[in-house]
This record gives structure tokens, sequence and C-alpha cells, in this order.
């Protein structure tokens, strides 16, 4: 990803007034993706490289933990934030444990906090993608060692 590159984030929830607040807070730093249900959130996957999911875990039709359920039937390498306004700890064990979230918040957001967690968030990504990078140089340089020393092996 080349430096100048903003972090792609797309931020899910039911309320008009949330999504609104997350872009004002957010969209000169990060470039911010906004979606008011998880189906147009899933949309919106289709067409846009995303490096970090933040989702609220109430709204109608699908949950934040279902919403991140789907997303993983089809991409797996967005970093998956949960976002709530209420203490529910089965949701949260729900979350950690089908939807593999990196980081579970409370609303209201504390906008410093969050910055610093969708940052961290960025890096898990980067560095996933480094080792995908280096272990696809590894098996090539595995198939050349490979087919040298059949070579070596038939003359």
């Amino acid at each position: 990803m080349e430096q100048s590159e903003k972090i792609s984030i797309l931020y899910v929830d039911d309320e008009i007034n949330n999504l609104n607040s997350f872009k004002a807070a957010f969209r000169r730093d990060f470039k911010v993706l906004l979606a008011s249900s998880g189906q147009e959130g899933l949309a919106l996957l289709e067409s846009n490289v995303v490096h970090v999911i933040i989702t609220d875990q109430r709204m109608p039709e699908m949950t934040g933990v279902d919403f991140l359920i789907e997303v993983l039937k089809k991409h797996t390498d967005p970093i998956r934030i949960l976002l709530t306004g209420y203490t529910d700890i089965n949701a949260v064990i729900d979350a950690v444990n089908k939807g593999h979230i990196y980081y579970y918040l409370n609303k209201p957001w504390d906008e410093q906090q969050l910055k610093i967690i969708i940052k961290n968030a960025y890096e898990i990504f980067r560095l996933r993608e480094e080792n995908k990078e280096l272990i696809n140089k590894l098996i090539d340089a595995n198939n050349q060692l490979e087919f040298l020393l059949r070579q070596k092996l038939i003359s």
C-alpha cells in the first residue's frame, strides 16, 4: 500500500446521526465509507478495498455480529471492531468467537481513543498483508529450489 493512501474504514450503523458524527470526526484522517445496514455494508465491501470495519451491534434485520459473520464468508482481511451502546456480554462473546473481532468498544466513542484503535487495527492489517507476501515469496523460492534439485538429480 502506498504511503499516501488513507486507511479505509467501513462504518455500519442504523442511526444516521452516528454515521454523520463518525464521518465528521474521521474524514480528514481516513477514507470513510458509511452504511446504514448490514446489507448495505456487504455491498460496499464488494466494490471497495476496506482495511477496518466498525459496526454497531444493535441494528434491525442484521446485528453487528451477524454482519461480521457474513463479512468473514468473503472478506477475511479487514480488521473488525464492534461498537455498541449497550453492555451485552453475550454479544461480546459472540463477537469474539464468531465475528473474530479485534476490539469491542462502547458508545459513545472517545475520538482520540478510537483513532488510536483504528491505526493499531490497520497496523495488524498491514502486517498480515506483508506476511502473505513473504509466504508467497518463500513458496516461490522453495519451488525454484525443488526444480533445481530435480534437474541436478536427473543429470
